[in-house]
């Protein structure tokens, strides 16, 4: 490991001197035109009051109640995250109507859970803030586009991002960690990988980065997302969206 490798992991943790982070984060955040967005951690908890692990059982339920309780394996039964359910499936049955009506019972979840969704903190004001210095916006993520679109029109941010929603589709092979929704969003808005920037709170979001070529800052909220991101290879991860917001009030 190089000096330089050793010293980019460090830069986030909290007992870095808060210069040498806003240093760093100022290199990140200048040479970024386009921000690309995951919508569930970064922008909100979608599922603060409706629990992810708990629409993973009722889908795996759901399953089972149809006879095809062989469908998983005991790990991705077990996994408590619905896309993993989803995916399983679509794995085993790619385009079929199970699919389908699988797809369509995790988006309705998803749409109830806007109602209790939690804004993540800072969020807000720093979408507002970046969108008024000239950057992009978009938003790549694993959810339907229509649950963000509820999601954003109900905090007033869809100008922030609209048309630049991208989000799960039939293909369900195309969701994260493949980049498919990050090349979408950088073709659409005529950007170079380099040029962007992605801001994420899971592996699959990193690996999605590092496939499209986009620059990788990752959000972790807890001790136990910054283990998942550091163990996956992100190097520059934060705890909070506010050192972020401070470095775009500064700018000159």
């Amino acid at each position: 490991m190089t000096s330089d490798t050793t010293q980019t992991e460090r830069v986030a943790t909290q007992t870095e001197p808060v210069a040498t982070q806003t240093e760093a984060l100022r290199e990140l955040i200048d040479q970024a035109r386009v921000v690309l967005w995951d919508f569930d951690g970064p922008i909100c908890r979608l599922f603060a009051g409706h629990a992810a692990d708990k629409v993973a059982d009722d889908l795996v339920e759901w399953l089972e109640g149809r006879g095809l309780h062989g469908l998983l394996t005991d790990e991705e039964r077990r996994s408590l995250d619905p896309h993993i359910v989803l995916r399983a499936v679509d794995r085993r049955h790619p385009g079929s109507d199970l699919v389908d009506e699988l797809e369509e019972r995790l988006t309705q979840e998803e749409l109830r859970a806007t109602s209790t969704a939690m804004p993540t903190p800072y969020a807000d004001p720093l979408i507002r803030t970046w969108k008024a210095v000239g950057r992009r916006l978009a938003i790549a993520t694993n959810n339907s586009p229509s649950v963000v679109r509820a999601y954003l029109e109900s905090r007033g941010l869809t100008t922030c991002f609209a048309p630049h929603i991208y989000g799960r589709t039939p293909q369900l092979s195309h969701l994260k960690p493949d980049p498919h929704c990050l090349n979408r969003a950088l073709n659409a808005m005529g950007s170079a990988p380099a040029a962007a920037l992605m801001i994420g709170d899971t592996p699959s979001d990193l690996l999605a980065a590092k496939a499209a070529g986009v620059p990788f800052l990752g959000y972790a909220r807890n001790e136990h997302k910054e283990k998942l991101l550091r163990d996956a290879g992100a190097t520059m991860i934060i705890a909070s969206l506010e050192p972020i917001l401070n470095v775009l009030r500064t700018q000159p």
